[in-house]
């Protein structure tokens, strides 16, 4: 029963790959016996409930083997069909070339980079510890002894290969995981020891089973990648450790390939001639996409057999608490199954009094400080810097590994597994949050661009958000960073110039469900701005100063530049008699999207417009006319004192000025 379940896993694969012309055969005939013995055996799931919120998670990390999980997901009941996976990796298909969140039902993830996926799993798991300490009953027996019967207690399985293990980002995530004693992850290591160039041997040979060891995790090693009794047997003994866990399991890259055990097989489509010879071999049908109606049956059969009693037992125990602790209210769960609250924060008090100046890093964590008051699932941390960034909640408690149930999470210095843990407990509909310096987003920019891909809400916080920052130095002031992060597809980049641009930014944040965004704050401290607007940030830009009565020219800025600009605009109105609109906007991303009759109302056509923003040009020449309207910093900072480097970067107020003047003279 397991060989022709597992076979016909296979020969799908193959002729998916054979269909596209495109794919990576390899890992469907190596881990073919894996993961139908995770599915068979083990994943807790149910076709009648597929977003069942405590469901076992199914990371594919080694995203290349998506047929192979297209091929299992179609055995196993998913809403896929036969013509769906004829159209692998053809255009608006449910089949894409890796897997895609939203896309293919099944799919809890997406995985594009090696070690994305494998760092994200790392994120569920937590997120799962989370709910599972927050969510539970406890009973006393008929011996009088307290029980607890857990209403989330998920497991989270992670297929990877050598790839992803190679990936710095893994071992990031791995060590969070054994910091926090994620014992409800369990990664399958698909160890076949060939990679697209050719052997491990050149580039990987270190002892990864001793490296996880010394990580805190349970490790065990599988020599036959086709036993599946041997497979069934470690994971029954991961299930039962009290540490993450991962599985070593041998394979052949290309198992039963005329090319097996060699790089060629593993992401070119085989030969006719292959094909022909693997079928023969696995005495299946050489007809492509044959399904055996007695393998689907019986795969069905055992994955409901699992499945099917702890689905029932999950759904007593969610009726127990809610009858027994809730009153039958299940409004608290709501944000689980993904109905986010909605709050309003425009009314939050300012905290900053009039005619004084604070650090806008420092109002932020004020503001989260509210949010945290009224939205429990509010949670995130920073890369090893709270101090700097500030954006600890002071009110919330930390999460540790003896204790789940907190809102602050030590990432440490791991900005490149923060982003996608991020995206793990943004996809366990956690309302998220991580911080770095700006400069650092560049560590990030894989799990950003798959937190946007996704279209899931995580708000990535970025400070020291300009060359300002002075004696840090050219390494830790940014430029680019804004522009990369603005160029994304589907990200919110908000960089709001005071208090009240900073509570409306939040506000819009919090209100979009498929939009993560960048919330940059800078260290600088700031007034707060009479005419600055909160309900205007949605839109994206506004005129935050008009001209008296005619106008010569526009300065469009953001952050603290917008401070620069409003002093410039009143001094020359004074000293040069230049009569000048100043807009502030807050978020390009969102401006783009209003009418063009409301973008020409703010920025009409025919009027000179000036940009002031302390980083890279790029992005904002569809604003102006000339790159000499651009007043920008292309060009890399330097190590002084904040005078000293605005103004080698002809960044200083003087500077801007007299620049503003010959432009609009």
């Amino acid at each position: 029963m397991d060989t022709e379940i597992i076979n016909n896993i296979k020969v799908l694969g193959i002729d998916m790959i054979n269909e596209a012309k495109s794919g990576h055969p390899g890992i469907v005939l190596g881990a073919a016996p894996t993961i139908y013995t995770l599915f068979s055996r083990h994943l807790n799931i149910n076709l009648n409930d597929p977003y069942w919120i405590n469901r076992d998670r199914f990371v594919m990390s080694a995203g290349h083997g998506s047929a192979l999980l297209y091929a299992t997901l179609y055995m196993a009941g998913f809403d896929l069909t036969i013509d769906d996976l004829k159209q692998f990796r053809k255009l608006n298909s449910k089949t894409p070339g890796h897997p895609e969140f939203g896309v293919t039902p099944g799919v809890d993830v997406s995985t594009g980079p090696l070690g994305q996926g494998f760092a994200t799993a790392v994120g569920l798991a937590l997120g799962d510890k989370i709910l599972e300490q927050k969510y539970f009953l406890t009973e006393k027996s008929r011996f009088g002894k307290e029980s607890k019967e857990l209403i989330f207690d998920h497991h989270i399985y992670c297929l990877c290969g050598d790839g992803d293990l190679m990936e710095g980002i893994s071992s990031e995530a791995a060590s969070f995981a054994g910091s926090y004693a994620l014992d409800n992850l369990i990664v399958l290591y698909d160890s076949n020891h060939i990679s697209l160039d050719g052997s491990t041997d050149f580039s990987f040979n270190e002892k990864v089973l001793e490296r996880f060891k010394a990580y805190g995790w349970h490790t065990d090693y599988v020599g036959n990648g086709n036993d599946v009794n041997a497979i069934d047997k470690a994971i029954k003994e991961a299930k039962s450790s009290k540490k993450p866990s991962i599985i070593e399991i041998r394979t052949t890259l290309g198992e039963g390939s005329l090319l097996a055990g060699t790089n060629a097989v593993h992401g070119a489509p085989l030969t006719g001639e292959d094909i022909f010879q693997l079928k023969e071999k696995l005495g299946w049908n050489t007809t492509p996409f044959t399904v055996s109606e007695r393998a689907v049956n019986n795969f069905r059969r055992q994955i409901q057999e699992h499945s099917k009693a702890k689905y029932e037992e999950w759904a007593r125990e969610y009726r127990s608490y809610v009858n027994d602790h809730l009153g039958g209210n299940t409004s608290e769960f709501d944000y689980l199954f993904g109905r986010d609250q909605q709050i309003n924060i425009l009314d939050f008090r300012s905290n900053v009094m009039k005619d004084d100046k604070e650090e806008l890093r420092v109002t932020n964590q004020k503001i989260m400080d509210q949010i945290s008051d009224v939205m429990s699932y509010f949670i995130g941390g920073s890369a090893d810097l709270r101090s700097s960034t500030k954006t600890y909640l002071s009110k919330r408690a930390d999460i540790t590994r003896e204790n789940y149930t907190g809102s602050n999470i030590w990432f440490g210095v791991r900005e490149h597994a923060m982003g996608a843990i991020l995206n793990g407990l943004a996809l366990s509909n956690f309302k998220v949050f991580g911080s770095t310096f700006l400069a650092f987003s560049d560590y990030m920019k894989p799990a950003i661009r798959m937190s946007a891909l996704m279209k899931i809400p995580v708000t990535y916080i970025f400070t020291h958000d300009s060359i300002s920052i002075g004696s840090d130095g050219p390494t830790h002031q940014p430029i680019e960073q804004l522009a990369m992060l603005r160029s994304t597809p589907n990200l919110n980049v908000y960089r709001p110039c005071d208090e009240n641009e900073l509570i409306g930014a939040w506000q819009d944040i919090l209100s979009l469900k498929r939009t993560p965004s960048s919330l940059i704050v800078t260290k600088n401290a700031v007034p707060v701005l009479e005419s600055s607007s909160r309900e205007l940030v949605k839109q994206g830009a506004y005129i935050i100063h008009k001209e008296r009565e005619h106008l010569h020219g526009i300065l469009l800025a953001t952050g603290t530049e917008v401070h620069t600009a409003l002093r410039v605009a009143e001094q020359l109105y004074q000293e040069q008699c230049l009569d000048i609109r100043v807009v502030s906007m807050p978020c390009m991303e969102r401006f783009l999207e209003q009418s063009e009759e409301l973008q020409k109302e703010i920025l009409p056509v025919g009027v000179r417009v000036i940009v002031i923003e302390a980083a890279s040009s790029f992005g904002w020449h569809r604003f102006v006319y000339h790159d000499r309207y651009l007043l920008t910093v292309d060009q890399f900072g330097a190590s002084g004192t904040k005078d000293e480097v605005l103004k080698s970067c002809q960044f200083d107020y003087e500077t801007i000025k007299e620049r503003v003047i010959k432009l609009l003279k």
